[in-house]
């Protein structure tokens, strides 16, 4: 588990394919200051498992699962990622709770700065969209973020500047496409209706 608060902004160094997945390593500093093999690390949002490391890098396998359903299939060397460890048990949630399991891609459709906020509006899928309310938690690329605005198709976050400068969304340019996890009691709460309804309709 997670809390969407960033660590640091790590970078893929390198990015191959292991079998129908892939095996990337990625450059950070302070996620390794106590990190152990078998660890989980949240890639943008993405939970990855530590399967090697050194005191300036990890590594870690990406399923084919995860390459079809986020922005890992994009990741090259290069190129910028959030980083958090997993929470301990007695940590302080700051953010909500974040699996590190994404639902869906996203793409930028809209980048407004202010004089201290930047809003980013994404594009939400048919699938999320019921997922993702005025007011409530939603994961872009791991940070956890309140959403500021939401239409049918939409939803907008208000950026404070610690999160521009502290996370990989202060570069966020339209056409960007963002890994999405919306909140789990949503996702539970959908399902459980499901289930109603078809109770209802027997």
């Amino acid at each position: 588990m997670f809390t969407g608060l960033i660590e640091e902004i790590g970078t893929i160094q390198a990015i191959s394919e292991k079998g129908d997945g892939a095996e990337v390593s990625v450059a950070a500093s302070l996620v390794l200051s106590d990190v152990s093999l078998g660890d989980s690390i949240s890639v943008s949002g993405v939970c990855l498992t530590v399967t090697h490391f050194d005191t300036e890098h990890f590594v870690a396998d990406v399923m084919k699962e995860t390459l079809n359903q986020s922005a890992a299939a994009q990741w090259a060397p290069g190129v910028p990622v959030n980083l958090e460890r997993a929470a301990r048990v007695g940590d302080r949630l700051g953010g909500h709770i974040v699996q590190g399991h994404v639902d869906a891609t996203a793409q930028v459709v809209d980048v407004r700065p202010g004089d201290q906020w930047q809003v980013v509006k994404v594009s939400l899928s048919p699938q999320i969209a019921p997922l993702v309310a005025h007011k409530g938690s939603i994961t872009i690329d791991g940070v956890s973020l309140t959403v500021s605005a939401v239409g049918r198709d939409w939803a907008e976050v208000s950026l404070i500047p610690e999160t521009l400068s502290a996370t990989t969304l202060g570069r966020a340019a339209v056409g960007d496409v963002v890994n999405i996890e919306t909140d789990i009691l949503a996702r539970q709460v959908l399902r459980l209706k499901e289930f109603i309804v078809q109770e209802t309709l027997a």
